[in-house]
């Protein structure tokens, strides 16, 4: 068996997907196996991977399923994944070509059962690092941290991440926490959901090196966050509770009170100190929930303008 697994999901996105695919076959270490999941897609995905699978200079693994949004794409692969880690790559991304190399000799050099995962770096197709390097004395952390992050004796420093970052998970530890949730006709609940857990509860390590080249296309969900905001409020509201009671500071649980705020108004549900355990705190969110709903009302009418 493979040490790792690089999987994919993807939805019509045959036309970028080969630049991922070369990028794994020029890998210096092919001690790893590439899962696909496809979501739903009709753009002949399937007969294009079926090629690659046929030239045999990867270890592929395709698996199609009807469509659903990326988090449930995310859910089917946690029950394929049978290797010590795994990563994902998504399917306008690519790997370094020493990448696989860079995780598994710093994994082998560094790893032990306290270890949930590791965070290393993304840089762009000219080789910019994407946001900032960690400071170079934060070798490890544990402590759920919504991109920032508490280190160092009594937890004395703080960094916040500036800039998207790999996360590179342990199976096993991974495959011990809930799946995304979904939420009927919707299509969209983050990623991150199992990595807040795994942080909250294991060492992460630190690899201060890039290991994927990023690329963000204009079709990408990171495009249209405004809008996924109006489309997805039960999934960003059930996020956003979670958040309450499991970030560590004063300002990042005030922020996800605005956020939840943002959700319960867009849902029309007025009553926003409902199932919640800090009723002070989102009262005194309530003005700022209510410009960030504005906001996003704003913002989604101006992309659907744009998209006319």
């Amino acid at each position: 068996m493979k040490t790792i697994t690089v999987f994919t999901p993807t939805f019509n996105r045959a036309f970028c997907l080969c630049d991922l695919y070369q990028s794994l076959v020029r890998q210096d270490n092919k001690d790893f196996c590439w899962l696909i999941i496809d979501d739903g897609s009709s753009d002949a995905t399937d007969k294009l991977v079926q090629t690659w699978i046929d030239e045999n200079k990867v270890e592929i693994q395709y698996v199609f399923k009807p469509n659903g949004g990326m988090h449930t794409a995310h859910n089917t692969a946690y029950d394929y994944l049978k290797t010590e880690l795994n990563v994902c790559i998504d399917s306008d991304d690519m790997m370094t070509d020493d990448g696989v190399e860079k995780i598994l000799e710093f994994w082998k050099q560094n790893g032990n059962e306290t270890c949930g995962g590791i965070y290393a770096l993304d840089i762009d197709k000219q080789g910019k690092i994407i946001g900032e390097k960690f400071p170079n004395d934060l070798k490890s952390f544990k402590g759920w941290g919504c991109k920032t992050i508490f280190y160092g004796e009594n937890n004395q420093k703080t960094v916040t991440i500036k800039g998207d970052k790999k996360f590179i998970s342990v199976t096993k530890i991974l495959n011990q926490y809930p799946k995304i949730p979904v939420f009927e006709n919707e299509k969209y609940y983050s990623l991150y959901y199992k990595q807040h857990f795994v942080e909250r509860d294991y060492t992460i390590l630190i690899l201060n090196e890039p290991v994927c080249i990023v690329e963000y296309l204009p079709n990408g969900s990171s495009a249209s966050m405004f809008s996924q905001y109006i489309k997805n409020p039960k999934g960003f509201q059930h996020l956003r509770k979670l958040m309450l009671q499991m970030a560590p500071s004063f300002k990042l649980r005030f922020t996800q009170s605005v956020h939840y705020i943002n959700s319960c108004l867009i849902l029309k549900q007025f009553n926003v100190w409902k199932n919640v355990s800090n009723k002070f705190l989102v009262t005194f969110a309530i003005p700022f929930g209510i410009a960030l709903y504005f906001l996003t009302i704003y913002k989604n009418n101006q992309l659907t303008r744009m998209r006319k």
